[in-house]
């Protein structure tokens, strides 16, 4: 494979965007991604959500900040996605 076909590859990863739940583990923490989907149904809008456990190289985050995870290889038996970005820093009390 030449690099052009290798970069477009490296590219087609799914990328997902919430917010910081719980980092109380190391180099792990608690993303839990919200989407709004139309029931098939009654035709109402619902939110559905789902938590992922992401990597993290360095701990920088905290419980409420808003991060972009995105897919990469299996590191444990439940992490199969890295942090990429801070989009917005939590609220603190």
């Amino acid at each position: 494979m030449n690099q052009q076909t290798v970069a477009s590859v490296a590219k087609n990863k799914r990328t997902l965007v919430g917010r910081v739940v719980s980092d109380r583990m190391q180099k792990t923490v608690t993303v839990l991604v919200e989407r709004r989907v139309k029931h098939p149904m009654i035709g109402k809008i619902v939110t559905r959500s789902k938590k992922y456990a992401a990597h993290v190289e360095e701990g920088g985050f905290q419980a409420g900040d808003l991060v972009e995870i995105v897919e990469c290889r299996p590191i444990s038996k439940t992490k199969s996605w890295k942090v990429t970005r801070l989009i917005e820093k939590g609220k603190t009390l």
